[in-house]
């Protein structure tokens, strides 16, 4: 099996990304090797002074580089030989299983469209997050950004795609689902969330538990919580800010908190498309990317993406 990296993503690339893929490909050895997508003279210097640390890796020449700060669409278009469209090209013919970049999130997901493009049925693929749980383990929440208005078919689906994700990759043998509202009873809402509300929960492919608020977040309450896009980035963004007092107080020695760093999974998977991609934060380090790779790891290896072409077929 082979993990893809774009080595030129991020603000720290390409030294974060060679390192961080060093890191995976020891935790990852006898099961995955890693590829590292970037202009060659600038990784390979990096590769080299690993010496035979990084002889397993392999290194695939992409001369143009996709930055933070250019337009997704047009920049994906015009830099057909960046890092980030070689790897969705390879990804696209099945030379490795999955692809991951903390380079510019628009770019990757324009890629995702262009190249292994959604699953058919799919509305529109998610971003989608991990919730720590008070008592342990992992949640999952999409959309996260991508999508800032939903129509209620789009909320569905997201449950859908999460209760997937969270059966097949994190584990969870029957995934509780829960919409995102402002209560819990089941008028309550926009008419939006009213109407996925109805959908929801007569949906034979998911375990529908009602409505959640924003205190159920943390607790055991739903495996799954579905939101649009506007309200997943709201709570994102706030439980990274939490992580980061609780790190200036120097309160954050604590297993449940500790998992509010982002570095502890290192990306958001893209949900719907027909090909396994995860996209990082922009200021990865090396623990951060290390980790977007054994996640890609792990998605490639359960076999999500068929899961989820499975199920939107029927």
């Amino acid at each position: 099996m082979k993990i893809a990296l774009d080595a030129m993503g991020g603000d720290f690339a390409p030294q974060a990304a060679v390192d961080g893929a060093v890191l995976a490909a020891k935790a990852l050895a006898g099961k995955a090797q890693i590829v590292l997508i970037g202009q060659e003279d600038a990784v390979r210097p990096l590769l080299q002074q690993y010496g035979s640390d990084a002889e397993n890796l392999i290194l695939v020449p992409a001369s143009q580089i996709i930055e933070m700060g250019e337009h997704p669409a047009k920049a994906y278009q015009q830099k057909q030989d960046s890092s980030i469209a070689v790897g969705y090209r390879m990804l696209h013919a099945g030379e490795v299983e999955a692809f991951c970049s903390a380079g510019n999130t628009g770019a990757m997901l324009v890629g995702a469209m262009f190249s292994v493009k959604s699953v058919p049925g799919v509305i529109r693929p998610a971003i989608a997050s991990f919730v720590p749980k008070q008592h342990g383990g992992l949640g999952i929440m999409l959309d996260v950004g991508v999508n800032a208005e939903c129509k209620p078919e789009m909320l569905e689906q997201f449950g859908e795609l999460g209760s997937l994700y969270a059966q097949y990759v994190l584990g969870i043998a029957k995934p509780k689902v829960g919409l995102m509202n402002l209560g819990e009873e089941e008028g309550k809402g926009t008419a939006t969330t009213q109407a996925a509300h109805q959908l929801l929960k007569v949906n034979p492919h998911i375990r529908f538990i009602g409505n959640i608020e924003g205190r159920d977040l943390f607790n055991d309450k739903a495996d799954v919580i579905v939101c649009d896009g506007y309200t997943g980035n709201v709570l994102l963004k706030m439980a990274e800010s939490i992580y980061e007092i609780l790190v200036e107080k120097q309160m954050h020695q604590d297993p449940f908190f500790d998992k509010f760093n982002y570095e502890a999974v290192g990306g958001s998977p893209i949900l719907g498309i027909n090909d396994n991609a995860i996209i990082g934060h922009g200021v990865s380090t090396p623990i951060a990317i290390s980790n977007m790779l054994q996640q890609g790891y792990q998605m490639a290896s359960s076999g999500i993406s068929d899961q989820i072409k499975s199920t939107f077929k029927s």
